[in-house]
């Protein structure tokens, strides 16, 4: 009769034996294809919980697949610790935020190597560290003295109970993904990288991806978001400010019968000071 299976005892076993053994940690050896396997690291706001055990999961069967067909798999982990996450929870605990985020990382750490995912465990990243964020400032430093990092004024999604800033894919429903709280849109000025300056050379990269799904590409090609076409104004009568306008088919032009503006545009507000309340 076969041995019960005891997960206290096994699992503690042969995680403690694979850690001693070092089979997790990538060296380099140029006689063997290489593989990275990257997924994002966890905000140390708390413990683990479903959503990330599903998400390191994948990620874990993933390097080990490749293992298992002779690769030289580089599999790191490490902490998104120097963020807005983070920053709350210290604020709702009320402690000093470095304590409580590296013992939320010690946490977390824990529930991890019980789970036995195969990190290697010596290329370990954490934001918050300043070894780290060092270079977060040299590249911002660098982009700044190239003319490639600017400020400007543009709308922004924000929430008013995380008091933050949200992409757009944050405040889907017009809802913050994480308090569900009303997001507003509001004016700001922000710190923008001129990634147009590199649209053509990214939109030539991704055709290099062979094996990146066809619908992601996409994604990519959207995000990038290069469009040609013209630039015009439209003048109004009576003296009124005009508008600039783009379009991918300027042949259409002729053809126009009306122009619609968003009603949070500056003009907006001018043309209805005057106009009666509907």
């Amino acid at each position: 009769m076969d041995e019960e299976y005891q997960p206290g005892k096994i699992e503690p076993k042969w995680q403690d034996a694979w850690a001693k053994a070092g089979v997790f940690e990538a060296e380099v050896d140029s006689s063997k294809p290489k593989f990275y396997c990257l997924e994002m690291y966890p905000y140390p706001s708390g413990a683990m919980h479903m959503g990330h055990v599903r998400n390191y999961s994948i990620g874990d069967a993933v390097a080990r697949y490749h293992r298992a067909r002779g690769f030289n798999v580089i599999y790191p982990i490490g902490f998104d610790s120097f963020g807005m996450p983070a920053e709350n929870a210290a604020i709702a605990e009320g402690g000093h935020p470095r304590e409580i985020t590296e013992r939320n990382m010690a946490k977390i750490t824990a529930q991890i190597k019980r789970i036995g995912f195969s990190y290697d465990w010596r290329r370990l990243l954490m934001s918050h560290d300043p070894d780290y964020y060092r270079w977060n400032q040299w590249f911002f430093l660098k982009f700044f003295e190239k003319g490639l990092a600017y400020r400007a004024l543009a709308p922004v999604n924000w929430c008013d109970d995380c008091n933050t800033v949200l992409a757009n894919e944050q405040a889907r429903g017009g809802r913050c993904w994480r308090c569900s709280s009303l997001v507003s849109v509001k004016e700001m000025v922000q710190w923008f990288l001129k990634i147009t300056d590199f649209a053509d050379e990214l939109l030539d990269g991704l055709k290099s991806l062979d094996h990146w799904p066809d619908k992601v590409r996409l994604m990519q090609e959207n995000w990038i978001g290069k469009s040609q076409g013209l630039e015009f104004s439209f003048k109004l009568a009576g003296g009124a400010p005009g508008f600039d306008v783009f379009t991918t088919r300027p042949d259409t032009l002729y053809g126009a019968s009306f122009a619609a503006i968003s009603p949070d545009h500056p003009l907006a507000e001018t043309l209805a000071k005057d106009a009666p309340r509907l």
